[in-house]
């Protein structure tokens, strides 16, 4: 990608109303864009990063045996007063409207009600199970007070797995698999050190859920962590009770901040109950489906990362995610033997299969390009100049030194 033609640039200062430093980072280093409070939209190097998210989550749940589906963003309000979820009283974050011809509909919240109400008509016996449905869709939440950029927001993309089981032994089975996976992902995005599997009230389903909860300053929850077990418990059930039940003592336990990327929990019957979804199990009688709900924002996620993973300069993406693995900056551009030389290894580079965003400008200095490569945080960054001749220099994003090689051995990696 040639920088000079690319949607969204850096700027020196952010907008005063963020103050995240995930929001931030991101909007100075030219990957979102905030359209209202609460909606961001995402330019070409964020939505670079996002995909590669999703792409990441996408993976482990297909090695669960997750199938991928797509459902409708506009719900039908008769199947969610099934279950009492389309009363504002209960659930008060609804975005609702009117079609034309005045039946009333509403911009999903999350997919429990209209997925159960699909499996009516593809789960009838128990050889039908387990399933599990993952898919990857836009969510509206009509919240009060959007805040932190992406951590809070009104309109965002979330992966939401439901697992069908016949029985909570099965449903258990399938919660561990989605813990596991769970843990898997925030590894690979680089943050599994620092998200803490966290016990959290279970509201009507259970006596507990689990969040997944990555520890920083800027996060809005507070939750107590055990270092040594990895273990945390959230603040709204950080009781005696509690810490009985998981094995853990508060001298044991340390407070601290933490964003919520992910959360799982067992519904049980609650939705199958109530919208006739049932099973004919070996004996021929008929039972309801046990369920299980599985939630992840990729954008949460992007922010929690960056979060952490920043210094005075800018963002420092992990390999895997970053937009562009290689920033590939020409110096000296003005002259025509330094451009071709340029240019060459760029062709060279992107020939090779390397994701490379190519400074390509003349009309800005040399400080200004190295000050916006690391404000944009590509793992490296790679320099073509005059003075160099025939060599070029090559320095990791986390590492203060750079090293002189030649282009075979740059392209020999």
């Amino acid at each position: 990608m040639l920088y000079s033609q690319l949607i969204g640039k850096t700027k020196k200062e952010a907008p005063k109303d963020e103050i995240s430093k995930s929001a931030q980072l991101l909007i100075r280093g030219g990957f979102i864009q905030k359209e209202i409070s609460g909606v961001y939209a995402f330019l070409p190097l964020g939505y670079k990063v996002l995909e590669k998210i999703i792409q990441v989550i996408r993976e482990e749940m297909k090695a669960i045996g997750g199938q991928e589906i797509l459902l409708g963003s506009l719900q039908n309000a008769e199947t969610w007063k099934k279950t009492d979820r389309w009363d504002d009283n209960v659930v008060d974050v609804w975005f609702k409207t009117k079609f034309k011809n005045g039946q009333e509909t509403g911009l999903a919240i999350t997919h429990e009600e209209p997925l159960t109400q699909i499996m009516t008509q593809y789960i009838q016996s128990y050889k039908d199970l387990p399933i599990y449905a993952f898919q990857f869709q836009t969510k509206f939440r009509n919240e009060a007070r959007p805040k932190g950029g992406l951590l809070r927001t009104r309109e965002f993309i979330m992966k939401d797995l439901y697992t069908f089981d016949k029985t909570e032994k099965d449903l258990e089975v399938s919660y561990e698999k989605a813990k596991s996976a769970y843990i898997k992902i925030f590894d690979r995005l680089g943050i599994g050190d620092k998200t803490y599997v966290t016990f959290a009230s279970g509201g009507f389903f259970s006596k507990y859920s689990h969040e997944f909860q990555t520890v920083s300053e800027t996060g809005e929850d507070t939750i107590y962590i055990n270092k040594e077990k990895k273990i945390g418990v959230n603040k709204e059930v950080y009781t005696d009770e509690v810490l009985r039940d998981i094995g853990l003592n508060r001298d044991s336990m340390q407070e601290v901040g933490a964003i919520e990327v992910g959360n799982i929990f067992k519904l049980g019957t609650k939705f199958s109950d109530a919208l006739g979804l049932t099973y004919t199990n070996e004996a021929g009688n008929k039972k309801p489906v046990i369920m299980g709900s599985y939630g992840i924002g990729p954008a949460r996620s992007m922010a929690a990362i960056v979060e952490l993973l920043n210094d005075e300069n800018g963002i420092l993406w992990p390999e895997n995610i970053a937009p562009f693995k290689l920033h590939l900056i020409g110096l000296n551009m003005e002259d025509a033997e330094s451009e071709k030389k340029a240019v060459s290894l760029y062709e060279k580079l992107k020939k090779a299969g390397s994701e490379v965003l190519f400074d390509d400008r003349k009309d800005v200095t040399a400080g200004e390009k190295f000050a916006d490569a690391d404000l944009i945080g590509c793992p490296y960054r790679i320099v073509v100049s005059k003075k160099l001749g025939d060599k070029i220099e090559i320095k990791k994003r986390n590492e203060k030194e750079s090293k002189v090689i030649s282009e075979i051995e740059l392209l020999s990696h």
